[in-house]
Protein backbone atom coordinates (compact mmCIF):
# COMPACT_ATOMS: atom_id res chain seq x y z
CA UNK A 1 0.00 0.00 0.00
CA UNK A 2 1.28 4.03 -0.53
CA UNK A 3 1.07 4.26 3.22
CA UNK A 4 3.29 1.20 4.15
CA UNK A 5 5.82 1.87 1.01
CA UNK A 6 6.06 5.37 2.34
CA UNK A 7 6.83 4.16 5.91
CA UNK A 8 9.95 2.86 4.51
CA UNK A 9 11.25 6.07 4.62
CA UNK A 10 11.27 8.66 7.20
CA UNK A 11 8.98 12.08 5.23
CA UNK A 12 11.26 15.31 6.15
CA UNK A 13 7.79 17.28 5.93
CA UNK A 14 6.76 15.56 9.67
CA UNK A 15 10.63 15.11 11.03
CA UNK A 16 10.42 18.41 13.03
CA UNK A 17 7.16 18.04 14.08
CA UNK A 18 7.35 14.88 15.97
CA UNK A 19 10.52 13.34 17.45
CA UNK A 20 10.80 9.54 18.63
CA UNK A 21 13.57 8.52 20.58
CA UNK A 22 16.05 6.19 18.44
CA UNK A 23 15.40 3.00 20.53
CA UNK A 24 12.01 2.94 19.54
CA UNK A 25 12.39 3.31 15.93
CA UNK A 26 11.10 0.12 14.67
CA UNK A 27 7.36 -1.06 14.40
CA UNK A 28 6.72 2.51 16.33
CA UNK A 29 7.86 4.71 13.74
CA UNK A 30 6.20 2.99 10.71
CA UNK A 31 3.00 3.50 13.13
CA UNK A 32 3.57 6.63 14.01
CA UNK A 33 4.32 7.88 10.33
CA UNK A 34 1.18 5.98 9.07
CA UNK A 35 -0.47 8.14 12.03
CA UNK A 36 0.68 11.67 10.30
CA UNK A 37 -0.29 10.29 6.80
CA UNK A 38 -3.34 9.95 7.80
CA UNK A 39 -3.99 13.21 9.49
CA UNK A 40 -2.38 15.04 6.24
CA UNK A 41 -4.90 13.04 4.37
CA UNK A 42 -7.72 14.15 6.13
CA UNK A 43 -6.96 17.63 6.18
CA UNK A 44 -6.11 17.44 2.59
CA UNK A 45 -9.62 16.12 2.17
CA UNK A 46 -11.54 18.77 4.91
CA UNK A 47 -9.58 21.45 2.76
CA UNK A 48 -10.86 20.18 -1.18
CA UNK A 49 -14.45 19.99 0.87
CA UNK A 50 -14.33 23.75 2.22
CA UNK A 51 -13.58 25.17 -1.26
CA UNK A 52 -16.73 23.39 -2.79
CA UNK A 53 -19.29 25.03 -0.21
CA UNK A 54 -18.22 28.48 0.59
CA UNK A 55 -20.09 30.42 3.44
CA UNK A 56 -22.91 33.01 2.87
CA UNK A 57 -21.75 36.21 3.49
CA UNK A 58 -23.43 38.32 6.20
CA UNK A 59 -26.47 39.67 3.53
CA UNK A 60 -27.36 36.19 3.45
CA UNK A 61 -26.59 35.95 -0.87
CA UNK A 62 -23.95 33.48 -1.87
CA UNK A 63 -20.79 34.47 -2.99
CA UNK A 64 -20.65 35.27 -6.86
CA UNK A 65 -24.22 34.55 -7.21
CA UNK A 66 -26.88 38.13 -8.31
CA UNK A 67 -28.70 39.51 -5.37
CA UNK A 68 -32.58 39.95 -5.20
CA UNK A 69 -34.53 42.39 -2.90
CA UNK A 70 -36.87 40.94 -0.58
CA UNK A 71 -40.65 41.43 -2.19
CA UNK A 72 -39.75 42.17 -5.66
CA UNK A 73 -40.52 39.00 -7.70
CA UNK A 74 -42.55 39.82 -10.09
CA UNK A 75 -46.24 38.20 -11.30
CA UNK A 76 -47.92 37.74 -14.10
CA UNK A 77 -48.71 40.90 -16.37
CA UNK A 78 -51.86 42.89 -15.87
CA UNK A 79 -53.79 45.84 -16.18
CA UNK A 80 -55.68 48.03 -13.82
CA UNK A 81 -58.33 50.13 -15.11
CA UNK A 82 -58.19 53.74 -12.79
CA UNK A 83 -59.13 57.07 -12.78
CA UNK A 84 -57.09 60.27 -12.88
CA UNK A 85 -57.27 62.28 -9.66
CA UNK A 86 -54.94 64.37 -9.77
CA UNK A 87 -51.69 65.40 -11.12
CA UNK A 88 -51.96 64.65 -15.11
CA UNK A 89 -50.89 68.19 -16.07
CA UNK A 90 -47.27 67.15 -14.59
CA UNK A 91 -46.72 63.64 -15.28
CA UNK A 92 -47.41 62.70 -11.16
CA UNK A 93 -50.90 60.78 -11.38
CA UNK A 94 -52.39 60.03 -8.51
CA UNK A 95 -55.35 57.07 -9.10
CA UNK A 96 -58.28 55.71 -7.95
CA UNK A 97 -58.50 52.11 -8.77
CA UNK A 98 -61.14 49.74 -9.36
CA UNK A 99 -61.58 48.25 -5.23
CA UNK A 100 -63.32 50.07 -2.48
CA UNK A 101 -61.68 52.57 -0.11
CA UNK A 102 -58.16 52.99 0.10
CA UNK A 103 -57.69 51.70 -3.34
CA UNK A 104 -54.92 54.66 -4.22
CA UNK A 105 -52.34 54.32 -6.25
CA UNK A 106 -49.26 56.87 -7.36
CA UNK A 107 -47.79 57.20 -10.89
CA UNK A 108 -44.82 58.86 -12.03
CA UNK A 109 -45.46 58.88 -16.13
CA UNK A 110 -42.02 60.15 -17.28
CA UNK A 111 -40.06 57.95 -19.62
CA UNK A 112 -43.45 55.36 -19.59
CA UNK A 113 -45.40 54.64 -23.17
CA UNK A 114 -48.89 56.80 -22.85
CA UNK A 115 -51.26 56.29 -25.32
CA UNK A 116 -54.02 59.00 -25.73
CA UNK A 117 -53.55 62.58 -23.73
CA UNK A 118 -53.66 62.61 -19.79
CA UNK A 119 -55.75 64.81 -18.24
CA UNK A 120 -57.49 64.91 -14.89
CA UNK A 121 -60.80 63.00 -14.31
CA UNK A 122 -59.85 60.42 -17.54
CA UNK A 123 -59.94 56.73 -17.23
CA UNK A 124 -56.73 55.25 -18.39
CA UNK A 125 -55.21 51.21 -17.92
CA UNK A 126 -52.81 50.75 -16.69
CA UNK A 127 -50.55 47.68 -17.75
CA UNK A 128 -47.72 46.37 -15.12
CA UNK A 129 -46.04 43.14 -14.31
CA UNK A 130 -48.68 42.46 -11.45
CA UNK A 131 -46.88 43.36 -8.58
CA UNK A 132 -48.01 46.36 -6.02
CA UNK A 133 -45.64 47.98 -4.09
CA UNK A 134 -47.65 48.18 -0.36
CA UNK A 135 -47.24 51.83 0.74
CA UNK A 136 -50.14 54.31 1.07
CA UNK A 137 -50.99 55.32 -1.61
CA UNK A 138 -49.79 52.15 -3.42
CA UNK A 139 -47.32 51.59 -6.03
CA UNK A 140 -47.13 49.50 -9.24
CA UNK A 141 -44.41 47.56 -10.00
CA UNK A 142 -42.79 47.90 -13.54
CA UNK A 143 -45.24 49.45 -15.61
CA UNK A 144 -44.88 48.83 -19.29
CA UNK A 145 -47.63 51.51 -20.28
CA UNK A 146 -50.46 53.61 -19.96
CA UNK A 147 -53.54 53.85 -22.30
CA UNK A 148 -56.61 56.54 -22.12
CA UNK A 149 -60.06 54.95 -22.37
CA UNK A 150 -62.48 57.65 -21.89
CA UNK A 151 -62.08 60.94 -23.95
CA UNK A 152 -63.12 63.95 -23.13
CA UNK A 153 -62.55 63.22 -19.01
CA UNK A 154 -65.24 63.78 -16.24
CA UNK A 155 -63.05 65.81 -14.05
CA UNK A 156 -65.62 66.04 -10.94
CA UNK A 157 -62.82 64.88 -8.40
CA UNK A 158 -61.23 68.26 -9.61
CA UNK A 159 -64.40 70.15 -8.59
CA UNK A 160 -64.46 69.12 -5.32
CA UNK A 161 -60.90 69.36 -5.02
CA UNK A 162 -61.09 73.67 -5.78
CA UNK A 163 -64.37 73.37 -3.57
CA UNK A 164 -61.83 72.41 -0.44
CA UNK A 165 -59.39 74.31 -1.64
CA UNK A 166 -61.71 77.52 -1.88
CA UNK A 167 -63.16 76.37 1.45
CA UNK A 168 -59.58 76.42 2.96
CA UNK A 169 -59.09 80.30 2.11
CA UNK A 170 -62.32 81.32 3.76
CA UNK A 171 -62.08 82.25 7.56
CA UNK A 172 -58.49 80.87 7.69
CA UNK A 173 -58.78 81.25 11.41
CA UNK A 174 -60.46 78.15 11.90
CA UNK A 175 -57.66 76.21 9.75
CA UNK A 176 -54.38 77.93 10.87
CA UNK A 177 -51.59 76.01 11.99
CA UNK A 178 -53.42 72.41 11.62
CA UNK A 179 -51.79 69.46 13.35
CA UNK A 180 -54.65 67.24 12.04
CA UNK A 181 -57.02 67.65 9.49
CA UNK A 182 -60.20 65.57 8.98
CA UNK A 183 -61.89 64.73 5.53
CA UNK A 184 -65.44 63.63 5.09
CA UNK A 185 -66.76 63.01 1.97
CA UNK A 186 -69.00 60.20 3.13
CA UNK A 187 -71.95 62.39 1.79
CA UNK A 188 -71.00 61.97 -1.78
CA UNK A 189 -72.92 60.24 -4.10
CA UNK A 190 -71.32 60.65 -7.06
CA UNK A 191 -67.96 59.22 -6.33
CA UNK A 192 -66.92 55.77 -5.79
CA UNK A 193 -65.24 55.06 -2.55
CA UNK A 194 -61.38 54.72 -3.81
CA UNK A 195 -62.02 58.41 -5.98
CA UNK A 196 -63.74 59.56 -2.37
CA UNK A 197 -60.30 58.15 -0.81
CA UNK A 198 -57.67 59.68 -3.16
CA UNK A 199 -59.35 63.16 -3.14
CA UNK A 200 -58.85 62.95 0.22
CA UNK A 201 -55.14 61.94 -0.19
CA UNK A 202 -54.42 64.83 -2.58
CA UNK A 203 -56.39 67.65 -0.06
CA UNK A 204 -54.17 66.30 2.95
CA UNK A 205 -51.06 66.15 0.94
CA UNK A 206 -51.55 69.61 -0.36
CA UNK A 207 -51.17 71.10 3.32
CA UNK A 208 -48.27 68.26 4.58
CA UNK A 209 -51.24 66.30 6.33
CA UNK A 210 -52.41 62.38 6.10
CA UNK A 211 -56.18 63.29 6.18
CA UNK A 212 -58.03 61.81 8.86
CA UNK A 213 -61.31 60.18 7.35
CA UNK A 214 -64.89 60.19 9.01
CA UNK A 215 -67.89 62.46 9.87
CA UNK A 216 -67.77 64.32 12.95
CA UNK A 217 -69.88 62.06 15.13
CA UNK A 218 -67.01 59.25 14.21
CA UNK A 219 -64.17 61.64 15.08
CA UNK A 220 -65.49 62.60 18.17
CA UNK A 221 -65.89 59.37 19.46
CA UNK A 222 -62.98 58.22 18.74
CA UNK A 223 -61.38 61.16 21.49
CA UNK A 224 -59.80 63.85 18.71
CA UNK A 225 -62.23 66.45 20.16
CA UNK A 226 -61.71 68.40 23.84
CA UNK A 227 -64.84 69.58 25.22
CA UNK A 228 -65.21 73.07 25.80
CA UNK A 229 -67.75 73.03 28.79
CA UNK A 230 -69.86 70.38 30.23
CA UNK A 231 -73.83 68.98 29.57
CA UNK A 232 -76.39 71.05 31.40
CA UNK A 233 -77.91 69.19 33.87
CA UNK A 234 -80.94 66.98 32.63
CA UNK A 235 -79.43 67.41 29.10
CA UNK A 236 -77.22 64.71 27.28
CA UNK A 237 -73.77 65.33 26.01
CA UNK A 238 -73.39 66.83 22.65
CA UNK A 239 -70.70 67.58 20.05
CA UNK A 240 -72.09 70.94 20.04
CA UNK A 241 -70.33 71.45 23.03
CA UNK A 242 -66.78 70.14 21.74
CA UNK A 243 -63.83 71.77 20.05
CA UNK A 244 -60.47 70.09 17.91
CA UNK A 245 -57.97 71.81 19.17
CA UNK A 246 -55.02 71.12 16.42
CA UNK A 247 -57.61 69.86 13.64
CA UNK A 248 -60.49 71.04 11.68
CA UNK A 249 -63.04 68.37 9.22
CA UNK A 250 -63.45 69.37 5.84
CA UNK A 251 -67.05 67.86 4.60
CA UNK A 252 -68.65 67.17 0.89
CA UNK A 253 -72.17 65.68 0.91
CA UNK A 254 -74.49 65.87 -2.49
CA UNK A 255 -73.86 65.51 -6.28
CA UNK A 256 -72.45 67.61 -9.24
CA UNK A 257 -75.42 67.16 -11.13
CA UNK A 258 -77.85 67.86 -7.64
CA UNK A 259 -76.46 70.19 -5.90
CA UNK A 260 -73.85 69.90 -2.99
CA UNK A 261 -73.33 71.55 0.67
CA UNK A 262 -69.43 72.12 1.83
CA UNK A 263 -68.07 72.95 5.34
CA UNK A 264 -65.21 73.38 7.52
CA UNK A 265 -65.86 73.10 11.65
CA UNK A 266 -63.33 73.54 14.60
CA UNK A 267 -66.08 73.40 17.46
CA UNK A 268 -69.89 73.82 17.95
CA UNK A 269 -68.64 77.75 18.09
CA UNK A 270 -66.50 77.65 14.77
CA UNK A 271 -67.60 76.46 11.54
CA UNK A 272 -68.21 77.36 7.77
CA UNK A 273 -70.30 76.75 4.96
CA UNK A 274 -70.97 76.97 1.56
CA UNK A 275 -74.71 76.32 0.80
CA UNK A 276 -76.95 75.51 -2.04
CA UNK A 277 -73.63 74.86 -4.30
CA UNK A 278 -74.87 74.11 -8.54
CA UNK A 279 -71.96 72.96 -10.93
CA UNK A 280 -71.90 72.75 -14.37
CA UNK A 281 -69.57 70.34 -16.61
CA UNK A 282 -67.93 72.27 -19.62
CA UNK A 283 -67.05 70.73 -22.77
CA UNK A 284 -63.57 69.67 -21.69
CA UNK A 285 -64.63 67.75 -18.91
CA UNK A 286 -64.13 70.03 -16.11
CA UNK A 287 -67.00 71.69 -14.08
CA UNK A 288 -67.49 75.35 -12.77
CA UNK A 289 -69.18 76.15 -9.35
CA UNK A 290 -71.35 78.65 -7.53
CA UNK A 291 -72.29 78.78 -3.81
CA UNK A 292 -75.66 79.87 -3.36
CA UNK A 293 -75.18 81.07 0.56
CA UNK A 294 -72.02 81.31 2.83
CA UNK A 295 -72.67 80.82 6.61
CA UNK A 296 -70.77 81.22 9.94
CA UNK A 297 -71.12 79.35 13.23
Amino acid sequence: MLIEGLCQEESPRFRNFFHVPPSKRGKEECSMKKSLLLFALVLLLAGCASTGNQAAPAGGTPAGSPSEEPGLTAGAPEKMTCRIVDGAEEGELVLAGPGGAGDVYTLDTEGLAVDGTLADGAVVEVGFDGMILETYPAKFGHVTGVTVLEEPADDRCGLYLQVLSDLWEVDTALNTGLEELGVDLSGLTDLAESEKSALAWVFGNAHGLMPITGTLEEIWEAGYLTPMTEPTEGYEDSVALYRWENGCLFSLSGSAEEGFEAQKWASGLGAYFFTDCTARQNADGTWTYEVGAEAIA
